[in-house]
């Protein structure tokens, strides 16, 4: 891939130098508004249909809809990405997720809207995005120079952590002013940001090769060659075993602020947010860091190790003020091993089987959940400090675990 827009004029600071490149910049930009506009599209989905079934087990159906598709067709979408120019898919997905916003936008608002309307919208959006993860992870490494990508993935994590505070606090401000409705034209509206950079991009496209095999045998074949490379599937072990032990703590606040720090929705708003900005503070802190320099796989498992003492921690505090230090610890240090694992991946791949090694990382989308329902159950027997702190356990062991048998990972540059 020949990337046509080299670096020039005035210079940014190290943190952001990724937005030199234009189409960098233009995809960066995109994100920052339709990111935003699919936060605000989640709270929407859960305040609709609440509103509609004033059922939780509703809200949990939604929420399965719009991850559970990864688990089953994400692979599918790295091979796909892996077949056609991933520009051309994300142009696609992108439209179709557009689509069906406004298409729920306008039920809505006609009140046309039933609640199966809203499941099989819901379910639509799910399969569209195990294929949209895939090409949008895997087009950076064309936007950039190689020099830059660790920059780039960072920054990219900074903005989507971001739009998870933005996102939400418009949505909250729509529904209670317009309606419901105006949040879905909102985000129907927040797509041309994305479909515009993506028209202006300029570079040379490399053309596939002529695909003979079906789908599921490149997918067969992604599985074969992940496996050959002792480097990479270790580092996908690393990204996805801490998804399932430490990534649901975020669906457990509710609980931790009302049992725990009887804080309220207050309160618990503010321990989302400690957590949202620490994320943006460990993504930055990667995306400052010195082209190239040091051993990024230490980076990996010592950031890792900090996560799950961090969320140690969080787990047993009884004092909101620690506890909202400690969850700006623990977002920062997960963004910034997987940050940083990412990078590492997306430099060790080849780019013919980019989409599907990333696909295999997306997964994490459709295992936290899974993850989550141990700690639901957990709770329910032994309390939920305890089974917090016990997958924080888990997570400081993974990460010991491999620095003392996995040379392999740990230096890596």
């Amino acid at each position: 891939m020949q990337i046509l827009d080299p670096p020039r004029g005035r210079r940014l600071p190290a943190t952001f130098r990724s937005l030199h490149h234009r189409n960098f910049r233009l995809l960066w930009f995109g994100e920052l508004v339709s990111s935003s506009g699919d936060w605000m599209d989640k709270l929407a989905f859960n305040w609709l249909i609440y509103q509609m079934t004033g059922s939780a087990f509703y809200l949990a159906i939604i929420n399965f809809l719009h991850s559970g598709p990864a688990l089953v067709l994400i692979l599918v979408g790295g091979a796909v990405a892996d077949r056609m120019q991933r520009r051309r898919l994300m142009i696609i997905t992108q439209t179709a997720g557009m689509l069906m916003a406004l298409l729920l936008a306008i039920l809505v608002s006609t009140n046309l809207v039933q609640v199966w309307m809203v499941l099989v919208i819901a379910l639509a959006r799910g399969v569209t995005m195990s294929f949209n993860g895939p090409a949008r992870h895997s087009l950076l490494p064309e936007l950039v120079p190689r020099e830059d990508l660790m920059n780039a993935i960072a920054l990219n994590s900074a903005t989507i952590n971001l739009t998870k505070t933005i996102g939400p606090a418009i949505a909250g401000i729509l529904i209670a002013t317009v309606g419901v409705a105006g949040a879905f034209y909102f985000n129907a509206a927040s797509y041309v940001a994305v479909l515009y950079g993506l028209a202006l991009m300029r570079f040379v496209e490399r053309p596939r090769k002529a695909v003979r095999t079906s789908v599921f045998a490149d997918v067969v074949g992604g599985a074969r060659y992940l496996h050959s490379q002792p480097i990479l599937w270790m580092l996908v072990l690393l990204f996805l075993l801490p998804s399932v032990f430490g990534g649901p703590y975020v669906m457990m606040l509710a609980v931790f602020a009302k049992d725990v720090l009887d804080v309220g929705p207050i309160g618990m708003g503010f321990l989302t947010a400690a957590a949202s900005c620490g994320a943006v503070i460990g993504a930055l802190f990667v995306a400052g860091r010195s082209r190239g320099g040091g051993r990024r796989g230490w980076v990996v498992l010592l950031c890792l190790m900090a996560y799950g003492v961090a969320l140690g921690l969080f787990a047993y505090s009884h004092w909101f003020w620690l506890s909202l230090v400690a969850l700006v610890a623990v977002g920062s240090c997960q963004q910034a091993y997987e940050a940083t694992n990412n990078s590492l991946v997306q430099e060790h791949v080849h780019d013919e089987y980019r989409g599907r090694v990333l696909s295999t990382m997306l997964l994490n989308r459709g295992l936290v959940p899974l993850g989550a329902i141990v700690v639901g159950l957990g709770t329910e027997v032994i309390g939920v400090q305890i089974t917090m702190g016990a997958m924080a356990a888990i997570v400081v062991l993974i990460a010991l675990v491999s620095a003392r048998f996995a040379p392999v990972v740990r230096w890596l540059q």
